[in-house]
């Protein structure tokens, strides 16, 4: 059996921890520092212990391979901080493919990519710069990003993968799932991109793919509306389970827009344009959401502004719950409304 550090036991011993579902992936979860709700586990297990659309590749045994619809593929990485496992999505257009997140950087994502797009050029982008969904950039020569995460990206270096290890040491032992350390693609510089909202990508005959600010869960937290492909891909502002606003980590620029009012505001504009795309696509959990997601983080939204501790579902610790129609909860602290 593994042993954990005194801390990392004590937080186990106070999480449910979910049964593990049955996969052939080339990582093992040990330790779950999130729970997931039970309707999210029955969705994950039907998709992939008993659905047919699956496909795992050899060049990347770190990544599940789903074709939600023609030309749009979701990649499922099994969390290995312990977190929730995160879907990645690759959009493959006429001329050109865009990969929307990039994981923890464990395994080849940049030749699977290459495989599932026949070699197209490939244009990445980050929802957001956690680690869970943007860690695997380094294994690209530029990646595109909100202007306002550019100052968490530029964080990242060779010892960004250190805390998935006993004592932060790499070569020790790993907390939360047993992997090969050696299928970690070493750190390089990379040329990160900013864009604003509304700038627009081209993957070839008039398929646009639109980058879209929402704030909230990170400054530069954003969405990718496929103009085409009737979707819109919303990172971890849109999950079925718990959306974290807490105003920012520490050090983060633009702390400001790490806010349920940013939320509010963006979720607002976006309401708007429920005629443009039919599915939303999360970065965790049940995913392809009917579009009404979009209204449903709206009027949560706005309850909360309205009254921050008093809509509350329940508080724990200081943090406050308010519960999405349909979804989950977003979980807030006061300080950021």
């Amino acid at each position: 059996m593994l042993v954990r550090d005194t801390k990392r036991r004590t937080e186990k011993e106070r999480c449910r921890q979910n049964i593990n579902i049955d996969n052939s992936l080339a990582v093992k979860r040990v330790y779950q520092v999130e729970p997931i709700d039970t309707s999210s586990w029955a969705y994950m297990r039907a998709m992939r212990e008993i659905g047919t659309t699956k496909k795992q590749y050899a060049v990347d045994p770190y990544v599940e391979v789903y074709e939600m619809q023609p030309g749009v593929f979701g990649l499922l990485e099994e969390s290995i901080d312990g977190m929730g496992d995160v879907w990645l999505y690759l959009i493959v257009g006429e001329e050109k493919a865009m990969l929307i997140d990039t994981g923890f950087g464990l395994g080849d994502l940049k030749g699977l990519c290459a495989e599932l797009s026949g070699g197209k050029e490939l244009l990445v982008v980050n929802t957001h710069g956690h680690p869970d969904h943007a860690y695997g950039n380094a294994q690209f020569e530029s990646v595109f990003c909100h202007e306002y995460e550019l100052g968490m990206l530029n964080q990242q270096n060779k010892h960004m993968w250190d805390y998935l290890f006993e004592d932060g040491v790499r070569g020790a032992q790993t907390i939360w799932a047993e992997f090969d350390e050696r299928d970690i693609i070493p750190y390089r510089d990379y040329e990160i991109v900013p864009c604003i909202s509304g700038f627009s990508f081209e993957l070839g005959c008039g398929h646009e793919v639109e980058l879209v600010h929402l704030g909230g869960h990170s400054a530069g937290s954003c969405g990718f509306l496929d103009k085409r492909n009737r979707c819109f891909f919303a990172g971890d502002d849109i999950i079925n389970m718990r959306v974290g606003v807490f105003g920012g980590r520490p050090g983060e620029t633009h702390a400001d827009k790490c806010t349920v009012s940013t939320m509010r505001d963006n979720f607002e504009t976006l309401s708007k344009r429920l005629d443009e795309f039919d599915y939303v696509y999360s970065g965790h959990f049940v995913t392809k959401l009917e579009n009404t997601a979009v209204t449903a983080m709206l009027e949560a939204c706005r309850a909360i502004c309205a009254d921050p501790a008093g809509n509350s579902s329940f508080s724990r610790d200081g943090q406050y719950f308010r519960y999405v129609e349909g979804l989950g909860t977003i979980a807030y602290s006061e300080k950021s409304v």
